[in-house]
């Protein structure tokens, strides 16, 4: 059997959403948002993966790309008998959507980039937060005997708070033995060539794809620190009779699922009700 990601299901039988994270995290970040978007879509069927290197989605034959990603959402949706009538995908999960929708549009009815600029390139260069992350990563020795000891390790190596925080949740337990010390759930070596291709991925095309649906909605966080200007006047450009729509997320930095979760579902909720 070809290589599958990993998944966890919440809802019932029904239309399917498939929901991904962003790069170093894994489905566990985002596990309690599915359980929440599950309730308030009853009849729905919310899988939510692991992508390739990351969690429990270990052993991906290369190309690790944003395509291969993609083509890994569809591979899962025929392995489970279904057609995904939404996708969501945060961050690198974004583009990995955008990826799905441009190769795999069957039965696709919308799709949710979330805080994930669409075009190639990145601010910072070789500086930007997450490269130095990966750089960080490779210095520090492991396991590390407990989880909080990643925050002064990454701190200390100029890394913000909150980003040093966050990956305490991408930690587990060697061998499930605590006393063992900590372990990164991920591949580094397979994750930074993840983030370079998303680098490199323009979605672009996708967005402005002459098409019916899918309607693809992409939701900017307020506070988030992603987007250019020249991002936001293309995005003002697109023609009227395409389905991209810009969304705005008040009160929320780019981990918007955590900082404003209410107001995130009620959007999400709103034009997914609406379409079934």
């Amino acid at each position: 059997m070809s290589w599958l990601p990993s998944f966890d299901t919440h809802g019932s039988a029904g239309p399917v959403l498939m929901l991904t994270h962003g790069i170093l995290g894994n489905r566990n970040n985002w596990r309690f948002f599915g359980r929440r978007l599950a309730a308030a879509l009853p009849g729905w069927r919310i899988v939510v993966v692991d992508l390739r290197h990351h969690g429990d989605s270990r052993g991906a034959p290369q190309p690790d790309t944003v395509d291969a990603c993609g083509d890994d959402l569809a591979r899962l949706a025929e392995h489970l008998g279904v057609q995904p009538r939404v996708t969501i995908g945060h961050s690198f999960g974004g583009k990995v959507v955008l990826s799905h929708a441009a190769r795999h549009a069957q039965g696709l009815e919308q799709v949710w980039v979330l805080d994930a600029p669409p075009g190639p390139g990145y601010l910072g260069g070789e500086d930007h937060e997450v490269l130095r992350v990966f750089r960080a990563l490779r210095e520090i020795p492991m396991p590390l005997a407990r989880r909080e000891q990643i925050v002064g390790e990454l701190t200390s190596r100029g890394l913000s708070m909150p980003m040093a925080q966050w990956m305490t949740t991408n930690l587990a337990p060697v061998e499930a033995r605590a006393d063992a010390g900590y372990v990164f759930r991920f591949d580094l070596d397979g994750a930074e060539r993840l983030i370079r291709d998303y680098f490199h991925w323009d979605g672009w095309p996708v967005l402005l794809a002459p098409r019916k649906r899918p309607a693809i909605h992409v939701v900017r966080a307020e506070r988030s620190d992603r987007w250019d200007e020249a991002t936001l006047a293309r995005f003002a450009a697109v023609p009227k009779d395409v389905p991209t729509f810009l969304h705005m997320l008040p009160d929320a930095g780019h981990w918007l699922h955590a900082d404003n979760p209410a107001a995130l579902q009620s959007l999400l909720v709103s034009h997914i009700a609406a379409a079934s």
